[in-house]
């Protein structure tokens, strides 16, 4: 690379030998070239994230959420460090009385709350393995967690309990206590002891511990402190462990980035808990407050109400997945779009001059401050009026709503990289970096990174363009899968983790995320679709493929009772659902037209709008019966009456589709099959 602004080279790259691919050198920020920082003293496990804040900000105000006053929200109700830590002391001490010891399991199911952080903390300050539940998840998923982490006790969200009770009997093997957030009915406890477990609202269960004092274990950096358990690909959820090491060297990792660039969090900083704390990405921001002494606000759980919650609470860092910002982004264009020709010119005027400016290497601050004060600000009070850093992770933000964002909110905005498995934050773009639009940054100062070539796929880590596998090194990383020691040895290979995500190095040192190794992609709202499965279920792709092309002839008659012979899946990380293009059974189409009153030849019954949803209809009925998830829909199909073919480059000689190709031919079919779902 020409000019490695960001980055430094530590070690060379390596040649392909003895059959393993060729690796680029790696590489690692340049905040860090002297070294990573080093730990922050006292600082061992999460409990003393929490416990040496309470010691110097014991007054600070710690957890907060809006006070509903007739049925009406007002501000918001804070309460301190210090108030946070007694109730903590009480949740240990009544965990520890129930028999409950270090290495115990404990599930947290339910939306981001005050009693979420203090039962997660109560399971730090005992060194019990948190071990949180997807807010949307569903039952089966549920079951399958706790059965398979083997967590007696789940402290539960009140409006969640009839969904918990869904997993008896099977949870109920391993669970033995639920603790509501809030009240329990007297019929939910019955049901509960039918199976011999026993419930608790909050306020009781606070009451067992009242009177006793159990002593803290001693907790070491290679302790697991939090088992996360990631929405999977295929098959059951994996168990990610993650060690209290991992999330304190992350802490001091954004420390010593957010001091290098100018922008270190302090105590005045607020931060609204929306994102689910059940993901990696929200559990170590709010790890980071905390470690600050700054404050932390939680929503009220309905995503309409989300930007009065904003408004009220005045965050100063907000966090967000692309779609939270794509919505922003089309909720400013439709306000200006109505707001008159006066007022748009206005806008699009000040947006172009500051936009301008900022090309020309301004910061955005100093770029255009009448424009700021005249017609920006407007923008940033309705995101509350404090926000200086906006930071959008888990999947990739599009390029011209970071590019307005970044214009019109009067703040950074950042965009990140990282999986559960690199403890979240791996890459993060730089402040005032206009160029990195569209990248996810260089590497974060605690961790070394280096591409891998991928030759099957025409990546080569050492080219003048360097691109390949995303692979991490580092103290970050998780300590393996959950009872999965043959998955975790599949991605971790001397030292190095393999995300599975094909990267491509820039001139000044950001990554640019172009592609997966695997045919795995993630839709916008970081759900994972594995689409090679999916085909299976839709179409018996996998039957198809494995035939030879004499037997094509044989075999098309006994798929055309599947309603269609061939069928290509498509999502990508702007999108928030699937479609698919399929080639139909002329003999399906033809009798479903006569059945239905629909004319013409088989073209144009492929283009036939009722033909298409016809088509829909039969995938969702296949879905149901495979009991899919809602993501693994397809929504909107396009109907080829010529099959895929090797004349024009979309299928192999084995029949197996070829991606790359396949999009590029039906590149104007999924754009409006995209156009028709808006």
């Amino acid at each position: 690379m020409a000019k490695d602004k960001y980055i430094v080279e530590v070690e060379p790259g390596k040649p392909a030998k003895d059959g393993k691919p060729s690796t680029g050198p790696v590489y690692r920020s340049i905040f860090a070239k002297d070294g990573f920082p080093a730990p922050i003293p006292g600082l061992d496990s999460c409990w003393d994230i929490f416990r040496l804040s309470v010691e110097k900000y014991p007054n600070n105000k710690m957890l907060g959420r809006r006070e509903i006053v007739n049925g009406k929200p007002g501000k918001y109700l804070w309460m301190t460090y210090r108030e946070v830590y007694t109730i903590v002391v009480k949740i240990g001490n009544s965990i520890r009385s129930i028999g409950i010891e270090q290495g115990g399991r404990c599930g947290i199911y339910g939306a981001n709350s005050p009693e979420w952080i203090m039962s997660m903390e109560a399971c730090n300050a005992h060194g019990l393995y948190c071990v949180p539940l997807y807010d949307t998840l569903g039952a089966g998923a549920i079951e399958f967690i706790i059965c398979h982490a083997e967590v007696t006790l789940a402290f539960v969200e009140e409006k969640k309990i009839s969904e918990l009770l869904k997993t008896f009997p099977g949870a109920a093997n391993y669970l033995k206590t639920i603790v509501s957030f809030g009240k329990a009915t007297p019929q939910q406890k019955e049901e509960a002891e039918k199976y011999g477990v026993t419930m608790y609202s909050w306020d009781e269960f606070l009451s067992l511990g009242s009177n006793k004092d159990f002593e803290l274990p001693v907790k070491k950096k290679s302790d697991i402190c939090t088992i996360m358990y990631t929405s999977g690909t295929t098959g059951d959820p994996k168990g990610v462990m993650i060690s209290n090491n991992s999330i304190v060297t992350l802490i001091a990792g954004v420390k010593r980035l957010l001091e290098s660039v100018n922008e270190s969090l302090t105590i005045n900083d607020v931060y609204l808990s929306y994102l689910p704390l059940a993901h990696i990405f929200d559990r170590v921001i709010e790890e980071c407050f905390i470690n600050h002494g700054a404050s932390i606000g939680f929503w009220r759980g309905d995503v309409k109400l989300l930007t009065e919650d904003i408004v009220e609470l005045k965050p100063t860092i907000f966090c967000a997945v692309p779609r939270v910002l794509d919505r922003i982004y089309s909720g400013l264009q439709q306000r200006i779009s109505a707001g008159g020709f006066i007022k748009k010119t206005m806008f699009n005027l000040a947006y172009s001059l500051k936009l301008r400016h900022m090309k020309k290497g301004h910061k955005h601050a100093e770029a255009a401050p009448l424009c700021d004060k005249v017609v920006f600000s407007k923008v940033k009070q309705g995101l509350g009026g404090n926000v200086r850093l906006i930071l959008s992770g888990a999947a990739p933000l599009a390029s011209h709503v970071e590019e307005y964002l970044r214009v019109v909110t009067c703040s950074y905005v950042l965009q990140g990289y990282g999986l559960t498995e690199t403890c979240a934050g791996t890459f993060v773009s730089i402040p005032d970096e206009l160029n990195m639009l569209g990248t996810v940054g260089p590497p974060v100062p605690n961790v070394d990174v280096c591409l891998e070539s991928v030759p099957e796929m025409g990546y080569d880590a050492l080219s003048n363009k360097p691109r390949g596998e995303v692979c991490v090194r580092g103290d970050t990383l998780f300590s393996g899968y959950y009872k999965r020691e043959d998955l975790t040895k599949e991605v971790f290979v001397d030292g190095w983790f393999h995300t599975g995500d094909v990267g491509e190095w820039q001139a000044d040192g950001s990554l640019k995320i172009i592609d997966r190794k695997k045919n795995i992609f993630k839709l916008s709202q970081g759900e994972y679709v594995a689409v090679e499965n999916l085909e299976n279920i839709y179409g018996l792709v996998s039957a198809i493929d494995s035939v030879h092309a004499t037997a094509m002839v044989l075999t098309s008659a006994f798929f055309s009772r599947y309603k269609f012979e061939h069928i290509w899946v498509y999502g990508n990380s702007f999108e928030s659902c699937l479609v698919a293009v399929i080639n139909p059974s002329k003999q399906a189409v033809e009798e479903w037209a006569a059945q239905n009153g629909e004319s013409g030849d088989f073209e144009t019954l492929c283009e036939n709008p009722k033909v298409k949803q016809y088509f829909v209809g039969e995938l969702a009925r296949i879905g149901k019966e495979k009991k899919l998830k809602g993501f693994e829909f397809i929504k909107a199909v396009h109907l080829d009456p010529v099959p895929f073919d090797l004349e024009r480059g979309l299928i192999t000689p084995t029949f197996k589709i070829k991606r790359p190709q396949m999009l590029k031919y039906y590149q104007n079919a999924v754009d409006d099959m995209y156009k028709s779902l808006k």
